[in-house]
């Protein structure tokens, strides 16, 4: 409702949905068939424009009504002034950050670095009688029923001479003008703290830039639009095939997973495994 009220001087939940709809309507949406049609459904196209638009399209390379609509549903949209981003009851992170996390369940485990699994793969298959691989789908098959689309992320990290450079954790700039999508400051994770709860007198920031995926590249985001999930429901038959192997993560499944919702699908996968 902050954002209703800021954009429109609505004041009520009721004023807010009159608003939207009647954008709706004025867009001739009766059934959204993309993103850009989602979205105006969602929010308005005021906001959309404002908000959504230029975000998206530099996040994504294309233009929104090109993008399958599933994408801004990720977006919680309330009538209330609760100006928490996510719905979920509980919410938060790793105290130290998912590395510790990580590093404190591969304790005793041994690991290997900088090591492709591709590359060696009948040695490793020898290792264990089952192989967990978060790994491209595409990659693992060589690529032989073609390439799916990814988008990659690249960062410009700068340590600042300042404690505090924005205030907050991530900053989306959502014009298209804007190289970058967002800034992360990282310190405001930790409340500004360091490891013994001190105050940090200075600060790093990330720039985060996104650009299509070219092999040497790091995939991050699948491209879950109508020509990708056909030729991904392919791969994906191939590997049903593997009795060794099992397909995980975003890469793996072809699948915009957040954080929480790939966390739990990983419990599950170990739960029907064991």
């Amino acid at each position: 409702m902050y954002t209703f009220n800021k954009m429109w001087g609505v004041v009520t939940p009721e004023e807010a949905a009159a608003r939207i709809e009647e954008q709706k309507k004025e867009a001739g949406i009766v059934e959204p068939k993309n993103l850009e049609e989602q979205a105006i459904s969602l929010v308005g196209r005021d906001i959309y424009e404002k908000l959504i638009k230029g975000y998206t399209e530099k996040q994504w390379g294309r233009p929104c009504n090109e993008l399958p609509a599933f994408i801004i549903k990720r977006l919680p949209v309330r009538l209330t002034f609760d100006n928490n981003y996510f719905n979920a009851l509980f919410q938060g992170i790793p105290i130290g950050g998912y590395t510790k996390m990580v590093a404190n369940m591969l304790e005793g485990i041994e690991v290997q670095l900088n090591a492709d699994y591709l590359k060696n793969k009948e040695s490793y298959d020898t290792i264990a009688e089952k192989i967990i691989y978060t790994g491209a789908i595409d990659a693992f098959y060589d690529y032989k029923l073609g390439t799916l689309e990814y988008r990659s992320v690249r960062f410009e990290t700068e340590l600042l001479e300042v404690p505090n450079f924005q205030g907050n954790a991530a900053v989306n700039y959502t014009d298209e003008k804007t190289p970058w999508t967002r800034i992360i400051e990282h310190k405001w994770f930790e409340f500004g703290k360091d490891a013994d709860g001190q105050d940090l007198p200075k600060t790093v920031i990330s720039k985060e830039f996104s650009s299509e995926w070219k092999p040497g590249d790091e995939p991050y985001y699948p491209v879950n639009d109508e020509k990708n999930g056909k030729l991904y429901e392919k791969y994906k038959c191939l590997a049903e095939t593997e009795n060794k192997v099992i397909f995980g993560g975003r890469l793996g499944e072809y699948k915009y997973y957040d954080m929480d919702q790939v966390i739990a699908a990983a419990l599950n996968m170990a739960e029907k495994e064991l």
